[in-house]
């Protein structure tokens, strides 16, 4: 036990320190939720035996190393935290104005007190809402914790549950489903809209060091629905750990979910590695937004399956790099039907000596003619020692298709520079102009006018302290 009051393992290294860590975690109270989690779990931890964590030596790992971050032993937390959380600090956390959905997690696990959940009343599938005989009740949004909706609905929860991030081939997800216990499930019945922001918001607070965390959420839009998800992660301490996050999102026939995940963990020793696998239906539509602010590493890994005729989706990502960090996106979109649409901005900022990759690829299948694709990644370097690594791909296997990519890295534009100086401006207020201006063409493209001012207060902050020097390196 600790002071807190929570319980924690030290794992040794090696395989059977995770493999004894299963074994307790699901003596643990409330841990082995559903028989049907038991195979899904050990399959989970054999692959992750076999597999490991991911190495430089794999190509889509070439350039991110997690071995400073993964060789030391990982601590697990049992018991949801016990002491109390600013409320100030969380309310500041809501993008969109209040009145939503919110679900507060704390070190991965839920925390009733601080979150504002959206629970049915009745079983949540389908089979079984009649209110008497022949009728039939109004299904309703539901936004409540993964763990209590395994309890009230796992027939609904294991229909999606691990289908649309498979973790055969990434250790990563492999190791968060092998632990699954907790995070979010949102859930828009057909024709449902969410008329405010759905927010997520995972706050790191470990009272050890190298604590992992691994929360596992699952989005799920019906037919027709609509809303705005808002996920973020941030640190209110400055331990050493590690995020290990896993979002599942299902985007159904005609249905349309924007997107924003906000990471915003510590500078100083945590390590983010997050993987989002989407699959939008026939006619749907998934915006995402990806705003990358903090962590010492962040793995980004971001997969859009188009997987019927229409289906489109759009990825904006903006990341802001500090000296000493290092920040990898991979993203994957596949087009697999007719007349899909993606678009694709990612931008970057780098300074001091910092690091960025980025890996786009975008595949056209045979089946998937009058396919509509773009894909653009745009850097600054606003010093001499920051490096990026870009790669946008195109690989296309139909004709009649419109496909275009484009990669950029370079600094501020001399002529606008000189331009603006003689304006009058000075040289650090013109490179906050024209930087400023750099990001705005990412945040810009977000729909929602009360979350896209939120947005633009966060990197004008993070683009002053940089320029002050207090950026945390």
């Amino acid at each position: 036990m600790t002071g807190s009051g929570k319980r924690v393992r030290p794992l040794p290294e090696g395989i059977e320190s995770y493999e004894g860590a299963l074994r307790t975690f699901e003596k643990s109270r409330g841990a082995g939720m559903v028989s049907w989690m038991e195979p899904i779990r050990k399959s989970a931890l054999d692959k992750f035996r076999k597999t490991g964590f991911p190495t430089s030596k794999l190509e889509d790992w070439k350039y991110t190393n997690v071995t400073p971050f993964v060789r030391s032993p990982f601590q697990f937390s049992f018991e949801p935290l016990a002491n109390g959380l600013d409320e100030k600090k969380i309310s500041s956390l809501l993008l969109g104005g209040k009145g939503g959905p919110v679900l507060v997690f704390v070190n991965g696990l839920f925390s009733e007190k601080h979150s504002n959940v959206f629970p049915s009343p009745l079983p949540l599938s389908p089979e079984g809402r009649g209110q008497g005989e022949g009728v039939k009740a109004p299904v309703p949004l539901v936004a409540l914790s993964l763990a209590e909706a395994l309890e009230k609905d796992p027939d609904l929860v294991k229909r999606y549950l691990t289908q649309i991030a498979p973790f055969e081939q990434n250790g990563f997800t492999a190791l968060n489903a092998a632990f699954i216990r907790d995070g979010a499930f949102i859930h828009l019945p057909e024709g449902k809209i969410s008329e405010k922001p759905i927010h997520l918001i995972f706050i790191s607070l470990p009272s050890v060091d190298n604590l992992l965390i691994q929360p596992r959420n699952l989005i799920v839009l019906e037919k027709g629905s609509r809303a705005t998800l808002i996920e973020t992660y941030i640190s209110f301490s400055e331990r050493p750990y590690f995020t290990n996050a896993v979002t599942e999102v299902v985007v159904g026939e005609a249905a349309s979910l924007n997107h924003l995940k906000i990471q915003r963990e510590s500078s100083q020793g945590a390590g983010h590695v997050a993987g989002i696998e989407a699959r939008v239906e026939k006619l749907g539509r998934y915006n995402s937004f990806s705003l990358s602010l903090g962590a010492r590493l962040d793995r980004e890994n971001l997969n859009v399956l188009l997987a019927a005729e229409g289906a489109e989706c759009s990825l904006d990502g903006l990341y802001l790099v500090s000296h000493g960090r290092h920040v990898d996106h991979h993203t994957v979109i596949d087009h697999q039907r007719p007349l899909g649409t993606s678009r694709q901005l990612y931008k970057g900022i780098l300074t001091g000596k910092s690091t960025a990759v980025f890996n786009g690829k975008v595949f056209v299948r045979r089946e998937a003619p009058k396919s509509d694709a773009t894909q653009t990644n745009k850097n600054i370097l606003l010093s001499k020692e920051a490096v990026v690594d870009t790669k946008p791909q195109l690989e296309i296997d139909t004709d009649d298709v419109k496909c275009t990519h484009g990669a950029a890295v370079g600094q501020l534009d001399p002529d606008q520079l000189f331009y603006l100086r003689s304006r009058g401006i000075g040289e650090g207020e013109a490179r906050d102009i024209l930087t400023r201006g750099f990001a705005s063409e990412v945040i810009d493209r977000f729909e929602d006018e009360a979350v896209r001012a939120r947005l633009t207060e966060l990197v004008w902050d993070w683009l002053e302290k940089e320029r002050a020097g207090k950026v945390p390196a």
